[in-house]
């Protein structure tokens, strides 16, 4: 039972997370941002970042809430899911943000 209240927070945390970023705010909590210096955030933008970001929060949100339904229901087909969305989000996001220069200003 432990495992489904951890989870479900988690799940709820990255979901919070996930709408504020998804409203354009929130780029000091993007790792690897916060840390730039200002003349080189002014090449980034920054909205369209937050806002990739955000969607990717809710799938990670989604991912979180699979783990807890499967505690919850005892079906691992359910965890299994969730990890393979969740590795493969992982991944995904490392193949675009880091090809083709997408959240460069133009």
């Amino acid at each position: 039972m432990a495992e489904v209240n951890i989870n479900s927070a988690g799940s709820f945390a990255f979901f919070i997370f996930a709408v504020f970023l998804s409203k354009g705010k929130g780029a000091f909590l993007i790792a690897g941002y916060n840390a730039m210096s200002e003349s080189e955030k002014a090449a980034y933008d920054e909205r369209a970042l937050c806002k990739f970001m955000g969607k990717m929060m809710f799938g990670f949100s989604f991912s979180l809430l699979l783990w807890a339904l499967s505690e919850w229901f005892d079906i691992k087909l359910l965890f299994i899911t969730g990890l393979g969305l969740f590795l493969g989000l992982i991944v995904f996001i490392l193949v675009y943000t880091n090809t083709g220069n997408r959240f460069k200003k133009k």
